[in-house]
């Protein structure tokens, strides 16, 4: 999948703070895991870039889009929606502006609730915390427990 997402939409949906100073970085690092998790390719966009900060950048496999003061996320999304063309309908845009929700379904693009992206993240992060769990270790005591307790279902 591919996704536009409205990151300051976003943040306040995956626990995070706007008041923190690292949100945004927090935001794109739990992003960069998500696309290595499902392969998946994301464009992010915040408002309000601090002066000198404006622009687009690469953080891994994110792309970052950082919107200078007085324009919006909103209005650079619906851009890159115009600008895409017929491919928009390969990307899903992440928002829960009724304003950006209509210009992606406009451009034919999908659309997603941003509560609902963030609990797809959760549950991958979930899923991929299960995986990278070690197995537990047994006190000797423990295997002895399970092993009595298996020799009397053997019988």
């Amino acid at each position: 999948m591919q996704y536009l997402i409205d990151g300051h939409n976003l943040i306040p949906k995956v626990g995070l703070r706007l008041e923190q100073l690292d949100d945004e970085s927090e935001l794109l690092r739990r992003l960069q895991e998500f696309c290595r998790l499902r392969r998946d390719r994301v464009e992010v966009y915040f408002d309000a870039a601090a002066p000198g900060f404006a622009g687009s950048r690469k953080v891994g496999v994110v792309t970052a889009h950082f919107i200078r003061r007085g324009a919006s996320a909103d209005s650079a999304i619906e851009a890159r929606l115009v600008n895409m063309k017929k491919s928009a309908r390969n990307w899903t845009v992440v928002s829960s502006d009724a304003r950006v929700q209509r210009s992606a379904a406009a451009a034919h693009a999908g659309t997603m609730p941003a509560e609902d992206f963030a609990v797809e993240m959760s549950r991958v992060e979930r899923l991929a915390g299960s995986k990278s769990r070690p197995d537990p270790v047994l006190s000797p005591e423990e295997v002895e427990k399970w092993m009595n307790i298996f020799e009397k279902r053997g019988r």
